[in-house]
């Protein structure tokens, strides 16, 4: 009765906090990707030089620079994670800023969804396959997560050209804020996205080419921040059941 009590609560905090993630993300996009690049460098670092210390043997002959190697490993996990974790700050940036409020709580919502589906799986695998969660979801989540997180985006309307050229002549100051230039970009892209999916559907049907569309949209890079929190919540999740009694 304790064990499923205090299962309870651990499966309440992991709600809990992609909750808080998603109400981070929307009222406070600043810091939202600030954390988002500090956890993506850190993890990032950590996760790509246990990798490529396994790795690295596939390329490089066993005797081969045994001395230089570890300096090796050390560079490109730096250099890997610098910029993964660049590019998942100012994804984390873009993907929250901008004016319309509603718009943004439905990314908000969408990108809980896919934190929580991800953090989901992540534990299924670590009970199912004894996979690992931290290990596993870094580096194979962040394009099923992306997908997930675009194909939700896709059924959001997209605006007229007519539109288009009044918000870029009338509403776009000269010099835009972030929050501005943001959803400026989100409406541009959405525009784009809409026409991929219409000259798609001269070659498939209107379902597929609505899902080629998001495979093919910006909005996949998203999956990069989603995959990363969902990682380190099924890890702590994992971590917390394996102290059960």
């Amino acid at each position: 009765m304790l064990a499923i009590l205090l299962n309870g609560i651990i499966m309440l905090t992991e709600l809990a906090a992609v909750f808080g993630l998603a109400a981070l993300g929307f009222y406070h996009p600043m810091a939202f990707a600030g954390l988002t690049a500090v956890l993506a460098f850190a993890v990032g670092l950590w996760l790509e030089q246990a990798r490529l210390a396994h790795e690295l043997p596939f390329y490089f002959d066993q005797d081969a620079g045994g001395s230089r190697r570890p300096a090796l490993v050390w560079l490109v996990a730096f250099t890997e994670a610098i910029l993964k974790a660049l590019l998942a700050g100012i994804c984390a940036l873009i993907t929250f800023s901008g004016t319309d409020k509603g718009r943004l709580m439905w990314v908000a919502i969408v990108f809980g969804v896919a934190v929580y589906i991800g953090s989901s799986v992540l534990r299924r695998l670590s009970i199912s396959l004894a996979a690992r969660p931290m290990r596993w979801g870094y580096f194979r989540l962040a394009v099923p997560l992306g997908l997930i997180f675009s194909l939700a985006l896709s059924f959001l309307p997209a605006p007229s050209f007519t539109d288009l050229g009044r918000q870029l002549i009338f509403d776009l100051p000269a010099k835009p804020n972030l929050a501005q230039a943001s959803e400026f970009l989100f409406v541009l892209k959405q525009k784009f996205d809409e026409m991929v999916v219409a000259l798609l559907t001269w070659f498939v049907s209107v379902d597929v080419a609505r899902v080629l569309g998001a495979a093919v949209s910006v909005n996949v890079l998203t999956g990069f921040v989603a995959a990363l929190y969902a990682v380190l919540i099924a890890d702590a999740v994992r971590r917390s059941e394996s102290r059960l009694p």
